[in-house]
């Protein structure tokens, strides 16, 4: 049964965070880059020797490429040292060549910082864990103001990360030696991290609360399965300057021929057409490339190799039919912003709920969204039609939303006691 914390330690202190040993290379030396099939079955039979969990990390190349995919993987252990990984050169079925090291790795506990980000890319070529201890969610649960890796591991381990290459482009082949360096020291640390924050829960009688969260987002691909958004060219950034629906068609057009283009060549969409290209384009409406190639970017010699593209794509916005508003969600309920004209009820339940849990979240020293998810309270102020036994309708709905045994045992009766505050109304106009 979740329990409340003890105060959070401060055995950290500021003094001791000050006293940072720089950490600029890998105690053993950067490994060799292991890319072909017979050098990825050394790797894992290197790992197999070792003992203990297994350090993991992987690069991804957000901002360079469309797909999310791995194009490096780290993993440590213990009497094994690290391994680094390529995963997009071997030539071969990657599940196969990979195949010897995910045999390996399913026989212990996997330690990621931020696992959220490197599971599914891991998972697309066949890595998965039996076990996981995610650092910056434990470095969540101990209340720190700071979970980004380098913080973490001055903090606890006295230990000074330098910043890197993470937003490099690790599709890039070679991979610099830099590079390969930063990567072997994100997974130098990650055991030791491990040991120190599990003290800290320890420490504050959060260890259960961990676990349940670490099982949970281990297995959540099985019981969250991927949405697909709609709408999403709504999303371009400033498409709150276009304030007609010729402009919106033109934005919508503009952001689905470049959506194709990019996925078919595996290119990051805003290296294909930045999004303020497309609101200019949509605000300016050329007719002809002369207009078009007179707009900024548009100009430029890459992007009038593409003009014709991009002006049939706004002749298109205005043979098409302009865009429908914006559809509300068809699985949840409306944006908050819009409660108070269409259900106040609601609106006032939503306020009395997010200051209890921000109460709650400072008693705890947990943030409000690991507490519970704001979009499960957002459901439930919504959805909430009164009940005779309050505490137990509202264990019900946040146990059919998935929130965990120790969220339900602390959240459940500041929720009910902030829904019992606020009357429903009858017969609410929807």
């Amino acid at each position: 049964m979740a329990s409340e914390p003890t105060e959070v330690s401060t055995h950290t202190s500021e003094a001791a965070e000050a006293d940072v040993t720089p950490l600029l290379h890998p105690a053993d030396g950067v490994p060799e880059l292991s890319v072909s099939a017979t050098e990825i079955e050394a790797a894992a039979a290197l790992l197999a020797r070792g003992h203990g969990p297994f350090a993991v990390d992987a690069e991804r190349a957000s901002g360079f490429r469309y797909s999310n995919r791995a194009y490096l993987i780290q993993i440590r252990r213990a009497g094994a040292g690290t391994v680094l990984i390529d995963p997009v050169s071997h030539g071969g079925d990657t599940l196969s060549v990979l195949r010897p090291v995910a045999e390996v790795m399913a026989s212990d506990e996997w330690i990621l910082h931020a696992a959220d980000q490197d599971l599914p890319c891991l998972a697309e070529v066949g890595m998965q864990p039996p076990a996981l201890y995610d650092t910056e969610l434990a470095g969540r649960l101990a209340g720190f103001d700071r979970v980004n890796l380098a913080a973490m591991t001055q903090r606890l381990l006295g230990v000074g990360l330098a910043k890197g290459h993470g937003a490099a482009d690790w599709s890039r082949r070679p991979l610099p030696a830099a590079w390969l360096n930063y990567a072997a020291l994100d997974v130098e640390v990650l055991i030791d991290l491990r040991a120190a924050i599990a003290d800290v829960l320890a420490e504050q009688g959060k260890s259960g609360w961990a676990a349940e969260e670490f099982d949970y987002l281990r297995t959540a691909a099985s019981h969250n399965p991927p949405t697909t958004r709609r709408d999403r060219w709504r999303r371009t950034s400033g498409i709150h300057k276009v304030r007609n629906q010729r402009g919106l068609a033109a934005v919508r057009e503009l952001w689905t021929v470049r959506d194709e283009i990019a996925q078919r060549r595996d290119i990051a969409p805003g290296r294909i057409l930045p999004d303020s290209a497309i609101i200019e384009a949509a605000a300016a409406d050329p007719k002809t490339l002369d207009d078009l190639v007179a707009l900024p970017i548009f100009g430029g010699r890459r992007q009038r190799r593409s003009a014709s593209t991009w002006l049939a794509a706004l002749k298109a916005a205005r043979e098409k039919p302009g865009p429908e508003e914006e559809s509300e969600p068809t699985n949840g309920p409306p944006p908050p912003a819009r409660w108070a004209r269409r259900r106040p009820e609601a609106a006032a339940r939503l306020d009395a709920a997010r200051s209890a849990l921000r109460e709650l979240s400072d008693r705890v020293s947990v943030p409000t969204e690991n507490l519970v998810t704001p979009d499960l309270v957002r459901r439930l102020c919504w959805d909430w039609d009164g009940a005779r036994h309050v505490a137990a309708a509202v264990d019900e709905f946040l146990a059919a939303g998935q929130a965990r045994d120790w969220q339900r045992e602390l959240t459940v009766p500041v929720l009910a006691a902030a829904l019992q505050d606020v009357p429903a109304a009858d017969d609410a106009e929807i």
